[in-house]
């Protein structure tokens, strides 16, 4: 826990000198942005990776740990099947223990309905060989008597997903990348696009201009702000989710595991990483009134799992008060705001450390240590954009992931890599195209798995 969270008061670990020319300019910091940077530089590009506050500042290293194929969209499976396999191969040449673990996921269902979700997905991806089972009766009480015991109908569970410390394993990817060739400059906002010609020519950035061809974009909750400024329109909103450390505690159920209230799974420090399950909580800005036809659907099809509040605090993406329109020669909102910092809701992770405890009594207490909390980007159909944006040549985006980025980090940035490299991306992105929102396609929500 030395050293976490991870804030704008974190001493600055990459400070590498600008280069006047890159053949590619990495937008944002975070494991996707890292992951891009790093499969760029093994593919011989010369890359400059900026970043406004520090590696790892925002939800990056402020999310669960959980690596996850459990419960993923059948369009985003692939890549995280790819990305599971290279977690496995990046953690040793990390040359640090990132707490890297196969402890398996385990979806908790109360009710029969909830059992039909899980079954209809397992036929969704019954085509990709993963190791998930669906269990009731009998062989749930078996194998997991304490959820029985507390009244579950069944479980949905992974063996073969992982977990690892964040905030460990982002930095330590980024350590990599450095070794490898990668220009990181942390504190370093990149103020706008550089367009000449109708076309991508770089970055400018507040230490001057960076001369590049491709630009890939992966700023998380701040995408969105970015692409405005150049005219992108893109329905992204950020929410606020809430995560806690509890001190050590001996849970018979070694594994990840979470209902619609409650998820948790074990820590390296032999405590548990908890939060509040499905719950996120949204503040309402200019860009949420601009989104909120495109949100209806998932709004209406989960009314309960998002909580509303009016304004965001002062220099948030959505604050009523950030700028959307700035000159490149003067300090841009991504300055006024280095690291996104939100507070967590204390009093729901008491909620759910008491709700652990009584899933498992002889345990004993749940204590919380520490909280924190972190702003998810998220897109109307839960699935994320990823893609060249046909208006700006030479500019390609990965964002919205809606929770899911730091599992799938490393496959999302072997894709944005060769979509950099215009080389095929080894997956169909035709789900993850930009024009989806646009273009009069249906809206098809991802699972709410």
């Amino acid at each position: 826990m030395t050293g976490f969270p991870i804030t704008d008061a974190t001493p600055v670990t990459h400070a590498a000198a600008l280069p006047s020319q890159a053949d590619v300019v990495v937008i944002g910091g975070g494991v996707i942005g890292v992951c891009t940077a790093l499969f760029l530089a093994r593919a011989g590009q010369r890359v400059a990776l900026v970043e406004k506050g520090r590696i790892a500042g925002e939800q990056s290293s402020r999310n669960w740990g959980w690596i996850r194929q459990q419960g993923r969209d059948p369009d985003e499976l692939p890549i995280m099947i790819e990305a599971n396999r290279l977690w496995r191969e990046l953690a040793p040449q990390t040359g640090i223990d990132i707490g890297l673990k196969q402890v398996g996921i385990t979806y908790l269902a109360r009710t029969e309905k909830e059992l039909d979700g899980y079954a209809a997905w397992m036929a969704a991806v019954s085509g990709h060989g993963l190791d998930t089972r669906l269990l009731r009766g009998a062989e749930m009480a078996r194998e997991f008597p304490d959820f029985t015991r507390k009244g579950y109908a069944g479980v949905l569970t992974t063996p073969s997903d992982l977990k690892a410390e964040p905030w460990l394993a982002v930095p330590a990817l980024a350590a990599l990348a450095a070794r490898e060739g990668v220009a990181i400059a942390e504190n370093c906002a990149a103020r706008a696009l550089y367009i000449a010609a109708g076309r991508i020519a770089g970055v400018i950035t507040e230490r001057g201009r960076i001369a590049a061809p491709t630009v890939v974009l992966v700023g998380g909750a701040w995408s969105s702000l970015m692409l405005r400024r150049h005219g992108v329109p893109l329905p992204q909103l950020s929410v606020r989710a809430s995560v806690a450390a509890t001190a050590p505690v001996s849970l018979p159920h070694t594994g990840a595991a979470a209902d619609s209230d409650i998820a948790f799974r074990p820590r390296a420090d032999g405590g548990l990483s908890i939060a509040a399950g499905s719950s996120h909580e949204l503040f309402v800005g200019p860009d949420a009134f601009r989104a909120l036809p495109a949100f209806a659907r998932q709004l209406l099809a989960h009314p309960f799992a998002t909580r509303l509040y009016p304004a965001a605090p002062r220099g948030y993406p959505d604050a009523w008060t950030t700028p959307r329109r700035w000159s490149e020669d003067a300090p841009s909102p991504f300055e006024a705001c280095r690291i996104l910092n939100p507070k967590p809701n204390v009093a729901k992770l008491r909620q759910v450390a008491q709700q652990i405890a009584r899933i498992f009594p002889d345990a004993g207490p749940v204590t919380l240590r520490t909280a924190w909390a972190g702003m998810i980007d998220t897109l109307p159909d839960v699935v994320p954009v990823v893609d060249n944006i046909a208006a700006i040549p030479g500019l390609i985006v990965g964002t919205g992931m809606s929770g899911h980025g730091f599992g799938i980090g490393p496959g999302m940035g072997r894709v944005l890599a060769a979509l950099a490299l215009e080389q095929p991306p080894g997956h169909d992105l035709t789900r993850f195209r930009h024009a989806r929102f646009r273009d009069g396609s249906p809206m098809r929500l991802g699972p709410a798995l």
